[in-house]
């Protein structure tokens, strides 16, 4: 009779421990297609493995310090990049880059020359001003991205922002971290700055993007 109560003993404590492991082990909860809900046990790792995504790509999405010390909370949402899975993200990149790499094949001489025109006028436009000063805004997480990629005639001489806290056609001078100055006027809002006031996207041609990808700036008012 104590062998058997012993056995029930060690099985309901068997189940117990397992119950506890699957509540602990429970994923964040999809709000939508973009944005999940912190559970208990949850982490930036475990977040980005269900997303299928880098941890770099989700502490970008969220406005964190990449390689930092990412600390959440039950309750928080996150923000996904918008991949589902690794296969899905990879295919989904390798089909756009082939797209691009045909859509610029076929660019027509018109495009080529508006681009290099921008390109001139808003190098022309930093040389001018780079001497000139502001009112400084402060330290702000920079991002750069190329329009022409996204299929946007936009051009370089802008630069992405919280429309909140930089309205469009406010020119500013941005002074990265190694010293280089820019000089972009604010024509739009994207992804990351939209959801992180601290955030500019910079537009710039993909050859002449920093290999480090991400950097700090500050930044003035002109």
């Amino acid at each position: 009779m104590k062998k058997v109560l012993s056995i029930a003993l060690v099985s309901t404590m068997a189940l117990t421990a397992i119950s506890a492991t699957t509540k602990t082990a429970q994923a964040a909860v999809q709000l939508d297609s973009n944005h999940v809900q912190v559970e208990a046990g949850d982490t930036y790792k475990s977040i980005a493995e269900n997303a299928g995504v880098t941890i770099a790509e989700l502490e970008q999405s969220n406005g964190r310090e990449v390689g930092g010390y990412d600390l959440i909370f039950p309750g928080e949402t996150v923000t996904l990049p918008g991949a589902t899975t690794a296969a899905a993200t990879d295919t989904t990149t390798q089909a756009a880059q082939d797209t691009t790499q045909t859509a610029q094949a076929t660019q027509t001489t018109e495009d080529t020359s508006y681009q290099a025109q921008d390109t001139t006028q808003a190098t022309t436009q930093s040389a001018a001003t780079t001497t000139q000063t502001g009112t400084s805004q402060g330290t702000f997480k920079i991002s750069f991205y190329d329009p022409a990629v996204l299929g946007s005639n936009m051009g370089y001489g802008g630069v992405a922002a919280n429309l909140s806290v930089f309205p469009k056609g406010t020119t500013l001078k941005i002074t990265l971290s190694d010293g280089t100055v820019l000089i972009r006027t604010v024509n739009d809002t994207g992804t990351f700055a939209y959801s992180n006031p601290n955030q500019l996207d910079v537009a710039m041609p993909n050859n002449q993007i920093p290999s480090y990808g991400v950097t700090t700036a500050s930044v003035e008012v002109l």
